[in-house]
């Protein structure tokens, strides 16, 4: 009887995990809003509905941005600004519990919410706050499980893809040791809870930046000569920079996180191949490969969730112009380039 039990089980794991590796990964896409010009929310939710967008990731709680989904049925990654971060961490479960009472639940339905990015790029970009992120993210934990949400809203922190010291070839992925006594701590919570990790990741910045080691080919997904590390051909730097942060965590003990993509893309124009053509191409590929659950070389077929930067230009964003040059629409809601969702 108990070998019998013991073989139910795995088949019904084996069942789950079948189901699972069919359902297509959907693609959100990022509403960042640093800008003077965009159109009001009501209008820019009634854009993302028309163009059969699903998910959406808002990088800070506006009420004037949240209200406007509530009741759409489209699913939401909620950012926990950076600045908020010691207030959380500092505080009390309650005082976890009332900010989230205020700040998201008063606007949006908890069913919307299928992520809370704690922190954005805290790591290497902000670091101040840096040993604010781990405590924050347990309060709110804490804080979730006593309103019966902490296994529909998933909780972690998105991070640039410069936290990895070494990425190339995908198989030498490792941490950068001085941001490890935060890092450990989350993807021990990320494992324990379920949660994925969320990574920025832009091959258009690998190429500009490294044009001799890397070509436009092989950032644009256009490469037909394939990169071979550990048996595995890689034939695009997006699948090349998942897998070095899957190497990575396998590193350090981590070997089953999932890892969500919370910001890729390509600009349109502001600079050197910044073109409508190579942000259609860009970004075209990974609707495809997303949609279709391509996964990664070393994580075949399991789908990886990707959130599409940006849907409008941002005119108040600082640094290069291309950095303002990411939209795919623009503010009159026409088509930058005809992608298809």
């Amino acid at each position: 009887m108990g070998n019998q039990s013991i073989l139910l089980n795995l088949l019904f794991a084996l069942l789950i995990l079948f189901a699972d590796s069919t359902v297509a990964a959907p693609v959100g896409v990022c509403y960042g809003r640093v800008a003077s010009n965009l159109p009001p929310p009501s209008e820019v939710v009634n854009l993302i509905k028309s163009n059969g967008i699903s998910r959406i990731r808002l990088f800070n709680p506006d009420p004037d941005a949240l209200k406007p989904f509530s009741g759409t049925g489209i699913e939401l990654m909620i950012g926990v600004p950076n600045e908020i971060l010691p207030t959380l961490a500092n505080g009390t479960v309650p005082t976890s519990l009332e900010w989230l009472q205020t700040n998201i639940f008063s606007n949006i339905l908890p069913t919307q919410i299928r992520y809370l990015a704690v922190g954005n790029e805290v790591l290497l970009k902000d670091p101040f706050y840096s040993p604010y992120v781990v405590p924050a993210i347990l309060n709110l934990y804490e804080a979730l499980q006593t309103l019966g949400l902490s296994e529909t809203i998933k909780l972690s922190s998105s991070h640039a893809a410069s936290i990895l010291s070494s990425s190339y070839p995908p198989s030498s992925g490792a941490f950068d040791p001085n941001i490890q006594p935060v890092l450990l701590p989350l993807l021990q919570f990320l494992q324990t809870s379920g949660s994925p990790l969320m990574v920025n990741v832009y091959p258009f910045f690998s190429y500009i930046n490294n044009p001799q080691y890397i070509s436009l080919d092989y950032a644009l997904f256009r490469s037909s000569t394939p990169d071979i590390d550990q048996n595995l051909a890689y034939t695009n730097m997006f699948d090349a920079t998942v897998d070095a942060f899957v190497y990575a965590m396998e590193k350090v003990g981590f070997p089953g996180i999932p890892v969500v993509v919370t910001e890729t893309g390509w600009p349109a124009a502001g600079g050197f191949a910044a073109s409508p053509e190579n942000a259609l191409d860009y970004n075209a590929n990974i609707v495809k490969r997303t949609v279709n659950n391509f996964g990664t070389p070393k994580r075949p077929g399991a789908g990886i969730e990707v959130f599409l930067f940006d849907l409008f230009n941002e005119n108040g964003k600082n640094g290069e112009e291309y950095e303002r040059q990411f939209g795919m629409f623009g503010v009159d809601g026409t088509k930058a380039y005809d992608l298809k969702f």
